[in-house]
């Protein structure tokens, strides 16, 4: 017999009134572990938001406990394990454990999404109730998640504008320690140091085609090589700098497309106009460099530009006058 992905789930519109509390029950207990997993997450970057975090979990808990009391009074002590996963369509969440880097602000819609889908299930499931008092606690449920709406407001509200500026500056911190920074060392590597191997390349066999494959062989192995050295250089547990695979990710792929930008002109045929345009590519690159380092590390631009220029100027002539020899 074939098999029936649907088979082992319950349709909701399916499910008889102590199903309904037991799924709630599970429900609102999933949800509490999400939002403490969450406040734990931020506690040491965003203690402010991360407390709103734990008060949020609470809430979570007084609706079980209201609903475990309901629960006993209908129908017993024996609360049937049913999960989320057992009712088809029913709300799914994320599996917070496996979540390497927590973004502040996707953390609030996250939980702004969980209470309007917590809201909804308990609306629907009170429209079907038959039982006064069942229909009546669902609906006031639903109520309460229905005021979080605009929850990622809430959280914003609920944290002074001191704590929020210091969030905002931890925010911004992270970032550059773990998508910036990564990507500048490889752009850097990537359109500095390939520019030797292209250009020696050209105008020592002046064929555009056999410099385009020098420089995506130089692109592409210094991009797995950066890759391969920043991911195991740290796992960033000391350093704040994130997962060491993403920076790895991020530092490869820079680094081949710092190559591959002034690579790709050699696709044009003619010689001396596919130079001039990859040059014009290699000036576009170390401007994009400067500016990054003027934007995020807080480097003067001109001093920046001067550095990565002289820096670019002197790779360029090198592979110029070894190509040329």
């Amino acid at each position: 017999m074939p098999f029936l992905p649907f088979a082992s789930q319950k349709a909701f519109s399916d499910l008889t009134d102590r199903e309904v509390l037991a799924l709630a029950i599970q429900n609102e207990e999933e949800d509490g572990r999400i939002y403490r997993e969450f406040a734990d997450k931020l506690r040491e970057s965003y203690p402010a938001t991360a407390d709103i975090f734990v008060k949020m979990a609470e809430e979570e808990n007084e609706h079980r406990r209201r609903l475990l009391e309901l629960f006993q009074a209908r129908f017993g002590d024996h609360i049937p394990l049913i999960r989320r996963e057992d009712v088809r369509g029913f709300i799914r969440r994320k599996p917070v454990w496996m979540t390497d880097s927590f973004n502040i602000d996707a953390m609030r819609e996250r939980a702004e999404s969980m209470e309007a889908e917590a809201a909804n299930f308990y609306r629907r499931a009170a429209t079907r109730s038959a039982d006064p008092e069942v229909r009546k606690l669902l609906g006031d449920l639903a109520d309460i998640e229905d005021s979080h709406e605009a929850l990622a407001h809430r959280l914003e509200e609920g944290v002074s504008e001191s704590d929020r500026d210091e969030e905002r500056e931890t925010a911004r911190r992270a970032f550059v320690l773990q998508i910036v920074q990564p990507g500048l060392v490889g752009l850097m590597d990537g359109s500095v140091s390939t520019l030797a191997p292209v250009f020696a390349a050209a105008f020592a066999t002046h064929d555009t085609w056999a410099t385009f494959l020098v420089g995506m062989a130089a692109s592409v192995g210094a991009g797995i090589s950066m890759g391969f050295a920043e991911a195991l250089s740290d796992d960033g547990t000391l350093t704040g700098r994130g997962h060491p695979w993403v920076r790895g990710w991020v530092t490869g792929l820079m680094t081949t497309i710092g190559g591959v930008g002034h690579t790709l002109p050699y696709l044009i045929p003619h010689f001396w106009i596919a130079t001039i345009v990859a040059i014009a590519v290699v000036a576009i690159e170390l401007w994009a460099i400067a500016w990054v380092r003027a934007r995020y590390m807080d480097t003067p631009f001109l001093r920046a530009a001067y550095q990565i220029v002289v820096g670019g100027f002197l790779v360029f002539l090198t592979g110029i006058l070894i190509g040329s020899a």
